[in-house]
């Protein structure tokens, strides 16, 4: 969240903000709602310095024999404390307004971001690697999954419904191998300590990264419990130091996770409603960092590069695109988006989304660090981003790689998980490859 002595001195910043993004969250109201609750502290503290001072002036008088009017004086306390206890009662009220409001209020983004209504004004950064040529055209990966026998969606959608898919055979492998070379790259070359965390969590973690109230919507809960299953494994491992403490000798700390992630996607109706693209459940390998705050921009472009670094391994071409003020996530300050290049839907996709939330989760998780000078505790910073999108990366090896007969040449660094295999070829998907 924002610090309130942002909207307190200077609303007209974060006014600005929430027009270039393009939300509707009251600013108004929090304001008007904290001036009212603030009035309310001063006039229950009057009240009670005053009830204070009377309660002594009662006692004098009692002393000095004086009992009618230290009666009299303490009827008039009585009604102090009553008025006490409804200004409190309403305090509390208007505290806990200005608090659920605050969590409806996005981040400010930084001022490198393009300003823009929507994804049309993104701006491409750079791109790396050239999309393949093919002699022939290139199928999408809903045609040559099932074709080679390895995505399953009629089967999935029996089981489960729509926006669901079963790997099967060599896809399955292919998904595993994708886990394990990004697992392998990020711990031993990019020093992330990797975690396994779990894939449910409760509401705290999911108010703390800021899913949560805004994307209630879009999660899975668990019916009478106060657990979620987890959309990205942000949410576990950016709360794994919740209301703590870190030194700042440990500064940064990266984390990385290979999860499930589920999503309900309530506001994708009729978008990419073929394959893979977005689906309710599929695997993430995601990186984390907590920083040291005026490291965080740095940080962020390190972070960028190691889930470059996975393209770049696998050969694939992409592009770094900084999102728009209109385009933006929720917390965050900045995200670079990397699109991998498609050949079978002729265009660049999303694959990783890599951003810095400067304090933004910080404030609202309680992610502090204790300065080596001994001064004064400060919020961390978080980034995430993808490391990549497990399913997507699978999409876009299968879309490159196909061959003119409808097999998939595996790129180099996935066959030694593989068992050294080369290829998957239709008729043998399905079976373990040659000793």
């Amino acid at each position: 969240m924002l610090p309130r002595d942002l909207y307190r001195n200077n609303p007209e910043k974060v006014r600005a903000m929430l027009a270039a993004r393009r939300t509707d969250a009251d600013l108004d109201r929090l304001i008007e709602a904290d001036r009212a609750w603030r009035r309310l502290l001063t006039e229950v503290e009057q009240l009670k310095a005053e009830r204070n001072a009377g309660s002594k002036a009662v006692g004098a008088l009692f002393k000095e024999g004086r009992r009618e009017e230290a009666e009299a004086k303490k009827a008039e306390l009585g009604e102090i404390g009553n008025r006490i206890k409804e200004l409190d009662a309403r305090a509390k009220e208007l505290e806990a307004e200005v608090e659920r409001l605050e969590l409806t209020i996005p981040n400010l983004f930084d001022p490198s971001v393009p300003l823009g209504a929507d994804e049309s004004a993104n701006r491409v950064e750079r791109t790396w690697g050239e999309p393949p040529a093919f002699r022939f055209t290139p199928k999408a990966h809903w045609d040559l999954g099932p074709a080679l026998g390895i995505i399953d969606f009629e089967r999935a959608a029996k089981i489960a419904g729509a926006r669901f898919a079963v790997l099967r055979g060599a896809g399955a492998a292919l998904e595993r191998a994708l886990i394990s070379y990004m697992l392998d790259l990020h711990t031993r070359e990019h020093g992330y300590t990797e975690i396994l965390p779990p894939y449910m969590v409760n509401a705290a973690s999911l108010y703390g990264t800021g899913q949560l109230p805004k994307f209630a919507d879009d999660l899975f809960k668990i019916e009478g419990r106060d657990l979620y299953l987890i959309p990205t494994a942000e949410v576990p491992v950016t709360n794994l130091h919740r209301d703590e403490t870190l030194d700042e000798k440990n500064l940064p700390v990266r984390l990385c996770a290979f999860t499930p992630c589920f999503r309900a996607e309530a506001g994708s109706y009729g978008k990419d409603v073929r394959g893979l693209i977005r689906q309710h459940q599929f695997h993430k390998v995601e990186l984390v960092q907590l920083a040291h705050p005026e490291r965080s921009w740095e940080r962020h472009e390190e972070l960028t590069r190691h889930a470059e670094a996975v393209l770049q391994g696998l050969g694939l071409a992409y592009r770094v695109v900084t999102l728009s003020s209109g385009d933006l996530g929720f917390s965050s300050a900045k995200t670079y988006d990397l699109e991998v290049w498609l050949p079978g839907q002729g265009r660049y996709r999303e694959i990783s989304s890599c951003s810095n939330f400067l304090d933004f989760q910080a404030r609202r998780a309680g992610l502090r660090f204790k300065p080596s000078d001994g001064g004064k505790m400060r919020f961390l910073h978080t980034l995430n981003g993808s490391g990549l999108a497990i399913g997507r990366t699978l999409v876009a090896v299968l879309e490159n790689y196909q061959q003119a007969d409808g097999s998939v040449v595996i790129p180099e660094p996935l066959r030694p998980y593989l068992h050294g295999r080369e290829l998957i070829a239709p008729g043998d998907a399905g079976r373990p490859p040659a000793p």
